[in-house]
C-alpha cells in the first residue's frame, strides 16, 4: 500500500483588489459608480472559493480512505502438513466496506515448503519442531510486527499424517501447538489438527472454482479435481447420480446447491503407491524363492542395492529389505499393468453400483476437469502439450522407461536420482489411475493438468480453498474475492 509522503497546501489567490475611493488632504472625497463590487466579480470570488472547499474535500477524502485502508488490511496463516514436506502460506486482504476483497497475487501471497513432511518424525516427534520454528519465523517477516496478536495462525496436516497412528499423530501435533503457542501469533491448540481427504478435496476444489469465477453458477458449468499428492489422491466433482452419503458432500452457495461426490484414496497418492508396488513386487520374489524379479517401474540399468539406497526417494530410502531384491528392467506396458492390478485390488469386495479404484465407489466422472499436484508436475517435466496429454504421456513414458539410466543421466543432468526415478513409475500410474482405472479418454479436452488457473493464475493449493472458508464472514456479513464471490452465501 503506497502512502503519501506530500502535504498539499491551497491558497487562494486573487488578481482583484477592491476598488478604493481616493482620498487626499485638502481634496474633496470623489466618488465613481466603478467604487462598488460588480455582480461579475462577486461570482468569481464565490466560484473561486467553492472549488477551493471542493479540493480541500477531496484531498481530505484521499488521505482518510488511505488510512483506513491500511488500518483495514488483514493477515492469516495456514501450514500444510503434506506428506512430501510442510508448507507456510501467509495471506493478506483487505476489508472494503465490511466486505474481505481477497488477491493471491505475487504481492499478497507467500509460502515456504521445507523437507521432509511431519510424517518423518514419527519415531522422534520432538524433530518436528524445527522445521515448524523456521516456517514461523518467515512468516513473522512478511507481516507488520505490530499486528502478531491479531493474525490467526492454523496448521493443518494431510495425508502423510492419517498413515500414522493416532497416539503418535497427537505427539507430533502436540509438538506443534508448543511452538506456535509462543509464536506470537493468535493461535489455539485445537487449530493444529490432521483434516479429512474429504475435507482436502472440498478445500482444493474451491480455490479452483474461486479462481475460475464459477461459485454460485451453474453446477454443470463447475470444475472438478483430480489431485495426485504424495500419500493420497482426492477426487472432487458435482455429480448428478445417487451418491452413497459417507462420500457426498452439499455446499450451498447462494441459492445455488452443489452435490458433491469427494473421497480421498489414501495410500494411493505417488509416493505411497509406488512404495506399496516395490513392497509387492518384494513379496512375490520371496515367494516365488527367485533371488531378484524385474522391477519394470525403473529404468533399466539402475542398480537396486544397499549402496545406492541414499539416492533413493526419501520414502523409500529405509527399505533396504527388500529393494535388493529386485532388478529394474524398465518397461513402460509392464509398469502400467502392475499399477492397474494395485488399483484394482479389492474390486471383488465392491458392494456398490460400480468401482472404478479396489472397492470404492466412484461415480463416472461428469464435466471439467483440473488434474493438479504430481498429475501436473510430471507433464511439466515431459513437456507435455495441453492437447491430448494423456496420449502423449504413454509415448513419453515409453521412451522414458525404456531408455538405459546412464543416458537419462547425461539428459537430465541437473536431476538428483531421487527425482530422476519417479517418472518412469508416475507416467504409468497417471495413465493407469485417470485412463484405465477412472475412464478418461485419452484425447479427452475436458480434463487439463495445471497448478494455477483464472485470470490471475491463482495457485490451485488446497489450503487457499481453506483460507477462504476459514476467512468466510457469517450469513450476515457479505464477502467478497476479485471476482466479486459473496462469500457469506457460502456455507458447508
Amino acid at each position: 500500500m503506497k502512502r503519501s509522503n506530500g502535504s498539499s497546501r491551497l491558497r487562494i489567490n486573487s488578481d482583484m483588489d477592491p476598488l478604493k475611493a481616493q482620498t487626499s488632504p485638502g481634496h474633496h472625497r470623489s466618488s465613481s459608480p466603478s467604487s462598488k463590487p460588480t455582480k461579475s466579480s462577486i461570482l468569481l470570488i464565490i466560484a473561486s472559493f467553492t472549488i477551493a472547499l471542493g479540493l480541500l474535500i477531496a484531498c481530505y477524502s484521499i488521505l482518510s480512505s488511505g488510512k483506513n485502508r491500511r488500518v483495514s488490511l488483514r493477515y492469516s496463516v495456514i501450514i500444510d502438513g503434506g506428506s512430501s514436506g510442510t508448507r507456510i502460506h501467509v495471506f493478506w486482504y483487505r476489508i472494503e466496506s465490511g466486505k474481505p476483497v481477497f488477491d493471491f497475487g505475487d504481492e499478497n501471497y507467500a509460502s515456504l515448503k521445507l523437507s521432509p513432511g511431519f510424517s518423518a518424525y514419527a519415531d522422534n516427534p520432538e524433530g518436528a519442531s524445527e522445521s515448524v520454528t523456521e516456517l514461523v519465523e518467515f512468516a513473522k517477516t512478511r507481516v507488520p510486527k505490530g499486528m502478531l496478536k491479531e493474525i490467526d495462525i492454523r496448521l493443518m496436516a494431510t495425508a502423510g499424517m492419517r498413515l500414522l497412528e493416532l497416539n503418535v499423530q497427537e505427539q507430533i501435533l502436540e509438538v506443534t501447538r508448543r511452538v506456535l503457542r509462543s509464536s506470537g501469533f493468535r493461535f489455539q491448540d485445537e487449530w493444529a489438527f490432521v483434516i479429512s481427504g474429504s475435507d482436502e478435496g472440498i478445500y482444493a476444489w474451491v480455490v479452483a472454482n474461486h479462481a475460475l469465477g464459477s461459485l454460485g453458477g451453474d453446477s454443470l458449468q463447475t470444475t472438478g479435481i483430480v489431485e495426485l499428492g504424495g500419500a493420497s489422491t482426492q477426487v472432487t466433482f458435482v455429480s448428478s447420480e445417487i451418491v452413497p452419503p459417507e462420500f457426498s458432500r452439499t455446499i450451498s452457495y447462494g441459492n445455488v446447491s452443489y452435490q458433491l461426490y469427494s473421497h480421498s484414496f489414501l495410500h494411493l497418492g505417488q509416493d505411497s503407491a509406488q512404495e506399496k508396488l516395490l513392497e509387492s513386487l518384494h513379496n512375490s520374489a520371496n515367494s516365488t524363492g527367485e533371488g531378484k524379479v524385474p522391477d519394470p517401474c525403473t529404468p533399466k540399468g539402475y542398480i537396486l542395492d544397499t549402496n545406492s539406497q541414499k539416492d533413493l526417494p526419501g520414502f523409500l530410502a529405509e527399505k533396504g529389505n527388500f529393494i535388493a531384491s529386485l532388478q529394474a528392467s524398465g518397461n513402460f506396458s509392464e509398469c502400467r499393468s502392475a499399477v492397474f492390478a494395485m488399483l484394482q485390488e479389492g474390486k471383488d469386495k465392491c458392494t456398490y453400483k460400480h468401482c472404478s479404484i479396489g472397492s470404492t465407489f466412484t461415480p463416472n466422472l461428469q464435466g471439467r476437469f483440473l488434474a493438479t499436484e504430481n498429475f501436473f508436475h510430471t507433464s511439466k517435466f515431459f513437456g507435455l502439450g495441453e492437447k491430448d496429454w494423456l496420449s502423449e504421456m504413454i509415448l513419453a513414458g515409453k521412451r522414458f522407461c525404456g531408455e538405459e539410466w546412464w543416458k537419462l543421466k547425461v539428459e537430465y543432468p541437473t536431476f538428483k536420482d531421487e527425482k530422476l526415478l519417479r517418472y518412469c513409475f508416475s507416467s504409468a500410474y497417471i495413465v493407469s489411475m485417470l485412463h484405465d482405472s477412472l475412464g478418461v479418454a485419452l484425447d479427452d479436452e475436458r480434463i487439463g493438468f495445471a497448478s494455477e488457473a483464472g485470470e490471475e493464475d491463482i495457485p490451485l493449493d488446497w489450503a487457499l480453498g481453506a483460507f477462504i472458508l476459514n476467512t468466510a464472514p457469517t450469513s450476515d456479513y457479505s464477502g467478497k474475492s476479485r471476482k466479486i464471490l459473496d462469500l457469506s452465501k457460502y456455507k458447508i
